[in-house]
């Protein structure tokens, strides 16, 4: 369909289904407006609408549990959540590809010319080479097309943003050239290598993974360079619960020091017990030691080395529950992960800083509105920035005021796990 059939479609509630299993019921409108705003918007840039129009979507992804395990090949509980970067998305034929983002530049390649360039590295358009560039060495198809792209995935707020776009791309390549015959790991590995070699971040592959397979999964990092996966089917939609993530404030910039101990002090665990990380240790051999650890390295090295070893456990328990349609079960688990990381991993807050404590306020307020009900933890890295809570329905919205009257306007954003990775929807 061209550019203005697909507005009309879209605006006649024929995608409303789809629009409601990838956001949730009694979000079609809003979709639905989104969509036909991207396809306006599409049409004041590039100037036409006939064509062969498509629509594509990628989401952002959160941590559920697994705090600071996988840097040690630990395990890991994510999901994608109902937020996410859409394209619309036509075909052309000048051997460029152009993705226009809204409130950016465009950024703009040629097919035949895929080597990393180094001027590009950190920037947008070194992502799309990358990606188109690792899809061509794989063997698969890769054509020209225009793209705008929208995003409502908030960067910097640990809901992988940057990821998102990557797997859009590589969805939308997928989509339009090679009967999306990608598969997730594939997608997940094509968005990692455009990272790493064409943007120059040495990122991991959990970001990317969750996106790309999308609802909750449950990652093994023992072979952190095949890592298990499994994707655990499971309706968060029907539990009563919205997923809310704040962000309390507070600057990362000063944390780099903070991040690298929690990693360096695990890894030193492992060293004084002849390993490289933590997984390689059984956990009985630094129980034994521990007398001789604490006395080497310090006790918070202990509590954080006993913080990994318990979320592993906290893992395959959230994922058990889950399987068995235990979703108070899982919630005791989340909730159980809150605390070994305020207590044991103690990246709530920066001792640096110990008069910014906005994580640790906003674990307070959650307790304090919602009791026993619900769970609560730091989110991601932690130190400062975002916390998550998994809210009663009739709480949200209690909650989010309560949120937003110390931390800001917009500050918490209801979201739920989105049951796909990324797909074109029209």
């Amino acid at each position: 369909m061209n550019l203005f059939e697909l507005k009309t479609a879209v605006e006649n509630g024929e995608f409303d289904e789809k629009f409601a299993y990838l956001y949730g019921e009694g979000n079609e409108k809003e979709a639905a407006a989104r969509y036909v705003q991207a396809a306006d918007e599409f049409y004041d840039y590039f100037g036409y609408g006939e064509g062969d129009f498509y629509a594509f979507s990628a989401p952002g992804r959160t941590e559920l549990c697994g705090n600071h395990t996988d840097h040690n090949y630990g395990k890991v509980l994510a999901g994608a959540v109902n937020i996410d970067v859409i394209g619309i998305v036509c075909k052309n034929d000048s051997g460029n590809i152009r993705v226009k983002s809204r409130g950016h530049g465009v950024n703009e390649i040629k097919i035949d010319e895929l080597e990393p360039v180094k001027a590009e590295e950190g920037k947008s358009t070194s992502i799309l080479r990358g990606v188109t560039a690792r899809i061509a060495q794989l063997g698969y198809q890769v054509g020209s097309f225009d793209a705008y792209t929208v995003s409502n995935v908030p960067a910097g707020s640990g809901l992988s943003s940057s990821a998102a776009y990557e797997c859009l791309l590589g969805c939308i390549l997928s989509g339009l050239y090679n009967n999306d015959a990608i598969n997730n790991v594939e997608l997940a590995k094509i968005s990692q290598y455009a990272e790493n070699v064409f943007f120059g971040k040495p990122c991991g592959l959990m970001d990317q993974l969750t996106i790309a397979t999308g609802s909750a999964v449950k990652f093994d990092f023992k072979d952190i360079e095949n890592p298990g996966i499994e994707k655990l089917e499971f309706d968060f939609q029907s539990t009563g619960y919205a997923l809310c993530i704040t962000n309390t404030g507070g600057s990362h910039a000063d944390l780099t020091d903070d991040y690298a101990a929690v990693r360096g002090e695990m890894e030193g665990v492992a060293a004084f017990c002849g390993k490289k990380v933590l997984r390689e240790v059984p956990k009985e051999a630094v129980v034994e030691k521990i007398a001789a650890i604490r006395e080497k390295l310090g006790d918070r090295a202990v509590l954080r080395a006993m913080h990994f070893y318990g979320e592993n456990e906290k893992v395959e328990a959230a994922a058990a529950a889950l399987k068995n349609n235990d979703f108070e079960g899982f919630l005791e688990q989340i909730n159980a992960s809150g605390r070994s990381s305020y207590m044991y991993n103690q990246n709530v807050y920066s001792a640096k800083a110990p008069d910014q404590q906005g994580v640790a306020l906003g674990i307070n307020i959650a307790e304090r509105v919602l009791g026993k009900r619900g769970a609560f933890r730091v989110h991601g890295g932690g130190f400062a920035g975002t916390m998550q809570a998994f809210v009663p329905l009739d709480l949200v919205e209690e909650y989010k005021q309560a949120m937003e009257a110390v931390f800001g306007e917009n500050s918490c954003w209801v979201l739920s796990i989105r049951p796909c990775g990324p797909i074109k929807v029209i």
